[in-house]
């Protein structure tokens, strides 16, 4: 009997646990992922031998970028394919795991084809390093040949080739910050992280200010509040690069904020799909996208946190912010497993007669250490604030810019400077504040 795993039963069961600290020192050596945009709505069926190769494009289905497809994971290979098909259409896209004999393969691409409907796509996957037999299967129609053993990225890079237009413009990175709990600094770490990423890169950087009440983007960066951001998110629809360019402020050559109208006049309660369209619109527009998540749940900030690239969580050292941290990564890396695990930054560490939790205990908790550690110094963060300053432009020698610098060359997957890996991160981060 044909065993059948839909995409909505069981998601994420029996997956491999990951590393967390092993995978982001991984993703940072060979640079970020590449950025894959979202594929549209079609119907894939993928026909396995392998468990491995079925589990592998069970976790495709899961993952952020297929949200929208949807997908069947049937185990039989080819024949399979041609008993489901024999008296039903077939889908937009089918995946057909072959043996290794490159004549069965071809006989049985020859049986399906005869039950195939026009505008149907085929993806071979098949362990015969054979380019006599893929030149076969290109003649044949075949759309893709990928070698065994496959992980989830490579089917998903397979299907998001077949269905994106080549020559549309490069999707922008989508990076979330968003504080384990309200003051914890998430906005402070978040503007000050964008400035240092724009510094480091010629491209385009917005940060976009989401918290419309209360956000605090056109004070940090002292620019005049603005009404664009929450007027594009009640009409989303008329929102275009033209008009983009119209709301955004521009800070330096290539950093321009997105700010939030910071009025209490108007309720903000806008429907989900008004915040991922207005983003969407950014991230066609930019290379960055840096989104300031105000300290809430509800449906659409979950949205954003799982459909990032990147997501860093800034906390404090306390139990509260442990907490609250634990949850977040558990959510975030359950429901984005092919993506690197978030990134902790632990910010206003030593504060004076605070108790706090260690650092080691912090990390033990969450299976991963922290990004980088801020010291707790209000004179320096409260004077950037009240000035309208980036701790950059007020002391460019302040322990606080490393740390900003490498969160920066971390989102951009560049290694850290050998100077301050060398030195020690928590002392040169430290500054005096000895631990």
């Amino acid at each position: 009997m044909t065993q059948a795993l839909h995409k909505k039963v069981d998601k994420g069961a029996d997956l491999v646990p990951v590393d967390p600290a092993r995978a982001s020192l991984e993703v940072v050596e060979a640079g970020p992922p590449a950025t894959l945009q979202p594929v549209p709505r079609i119907t894939v069926h993928a026909f396995c031998i392998n468990p491995e190769t079925g589990l592998a494009v069970q976790r495709a289905a899961e993952d952020r970028r297929l949200k929208r497809a949807s997908v069947l994971v049937e185990m039989g290979g080819i024949d399979a394919a041609c008993a489901r098909y024999s008296d039903s259409p077939t889908p937009n896209l089918v995946l057909l795991e072959a043996s290794s004999d490159p004549e069965d393969i071809l006989r049985g691409l020859d049986r399906l084809a005869e039950q195939c409907d026009s505008g149907t796509r085929v993806i071979v996957i098949g362990s015969a390093n054979d380019v006599r037999l893929y030149r076969d299967l290109m003649r044949r129609g075949v759309s893709e040949y990928l070698m065994t053993p496959v992980d989830p990225l490579q089917v998903i890079e397979a299907v998001s080739s077949l269905y994106v237009d080549p020559s549309a413009p490069p999707i922008g990175r989508s990076i979330v910050f968003v504080g384990a709990k309200g003051g914890v600094g998430a906005s402070t770490v978040c503007h000050n992280a964008g400035y240092a990423l724009a510094s480091l890169v010629t491209e385009q950087v917005t940060i976009v200010d989401l918290d419309l009440a209360f956000g605090t983007a056109s004070l940090d960066f002292n620019q005049d509040a603005s009404h664009g951001l929450a007027d594009a998110l009640t009409a989303p629809d008329r929102l275009d690069p033209v008009m983009l360019d119209r709301l955004l402020v521009e800070c330096s050559s290539n950093l321009n904020l997105l700010v939030a109208p910071s009025a209490l006049g108007r309720d903000y309660d806008l429907p989900p799909d008004s915040y991922e369209m207005v983003l969407d619109v950014v991230r066609r527009s930019v290379p960055y996208m840096l989104v300031d998540l105000p300290h809430l749940w509800s449906s659409w900030a979950k949205q954003m946190l799982l459909s990032a690239e990147e997501v860093v969580v800034v906390a404090m050292p306390d139990l509260a912010c442990l907490r609250n941290t634990k949850n977040l990564f558990e959510e975030i890396m359950k429901a984005r497993p092919n993506d690197r695990p978030p990134h902790l930054v632990l910010n206003q560490v030593g504060m004076p007669k605070r108790p706090e939790i260690a650092v080691k205990d912090f990390a033990e908790a969450l299976g991963q250490g922290p990004l980088v550690e801020l010291a707790f110094d209000p004179q320096l963060f409260g004077t950037a604030a009240n000035n309208g300053q980036m701790i950059t432009e007020l002391n460019g020698k302040a322990a606080p810019v490393a740390g900003f610098d490498i969160i920066a060359r971390r989102l951009l997957g560049r290694e850290l400077p050998a100077a301050s890996t060398k030195a020690g991160l928590l002392s040169f981060l430290m500054g005096k504040k000895a631990r």
